[in-house]
């Protein structure tokens, strides 16, 4: 594993090779945006969730009469990418199906993800290419954490629109049939850690696109996910961070087939396609 470091005038970003992981983002007074994974709380940092975002009803699914096995948020942050493309202000990492990834998903793939620094933004781009000569199924989704140094309750969300946030519990892991709505007469929500004693907030359906943290009324970063359409907001009991998800899926409901192909906010790509995506860490 190596580090690849991207900067400009302003912000300055690493990233690990193995699992592509954005592991820094500072600001031009070194202030780190990103938690420092310390395993006390959770030991990573910005992990990518490939080629399924949470976790799979008994970790396991069918596919042509035969059960596969895959781990929660799949495999791609627990491999090492090739740097394929490397400038001053970014980069661009790959992985392609193998005889491990075929083992336990059996498509061939090209995973592509580009970093580049953009005045005081971090743009992250993905990239899916279906090597294969049938169509996949896939997710993929992004699981920054934002360092929340001090008090956690200094800190609040600000999101782009004024909403019912309505959003998913999990039951053992899983999406439920039931829901809940933050309460909330503005677009501002107080963080506390009891919002997340029963695990991350899972947002099927948002208007917004945008979410800013604030702290003490002081807009600190702005995470930018035109382009997705799930969100997951997450952190642990007692921790001192806070992580904003855009998905292109989610975890299997209770419910599940257990067919990949029908699995609830999957991807298709057809044969020698091509999906792409980004979202955007602005820091203010």
């Amino acid at each position: 594993m190596s580090i690849i470091t991207l900067s400009n005038n302003i912000i300055s970003a690493q990233i690990k090779t193995f699992g592509a992981e954005l592991c820094t983002l500072k600001n031009n007074t070194n202030r780190d945006y990103i938690w420092e994974g310390n395993p006390t709380y959770w030991g990573k940092h910005s992990p990518v969730l490939f080629p399924i975002v949470g976790t799979l009803k008994n970790n396991s699914y069918n596919h042509n009469t035969k059960e596969y096995q895959l781990p929660r948020h799949g495999f791609a942050r627990d491999m090492e990418f090739e740097l394929v493309e490397k400038t001053v202000n970014s980069a661009t990492f790959s992985i392609q199906s193998n005889s491990a990834t075929l083992a336990n998903y059996p498509f061939q793939f090209e995973l592509q993800i580009q970093y580049t620094l953009v005045s005081a933004s971090l743009e992250i781009a993905y990239t899916v290419i279906n090597k294969d000569t049938t169509a996949i199924p896939f997710s993929i989704g992004a699981h920054p954490a934002f360092a929340l140094p001090g008090n956690f309750e200094n800190f609040s969300l600000e999101f782009e629109k004024e909403e019912p946030l309505e959003y998913t519990l999990l039951e053992n892991d899983l999406v439920s049939t039931q829901t809940e709505t933050i309460a909330t007469n503005s677009n501002f929500v107080p963080l506390t850690h009891k919002l997340f004693e029963r695990d991350a907030l899972i947002f099927k359906k948002l208007q917004s696109k945008l979410l800013t943290i604030v702290e003490k009324e002081i807009p600190r970063l702005k995470v930018h996910f035109e382009d997705f359409p799930n969100l997951g907001i997450w952190t642990k009991v007692g921790a001192p961070f806070l992580c904003i998800e855009p998905w292109f899926g989610y975890s299997d409901t209770t419910e599940t087939n257990g067919n990949l192909f029908e699995k609830e906010g999957i991807i298709v790509l057809k044969s020698t396609d091509t999906f792409q995506t980004k979202f955007c860490i602005e820091i203010l």
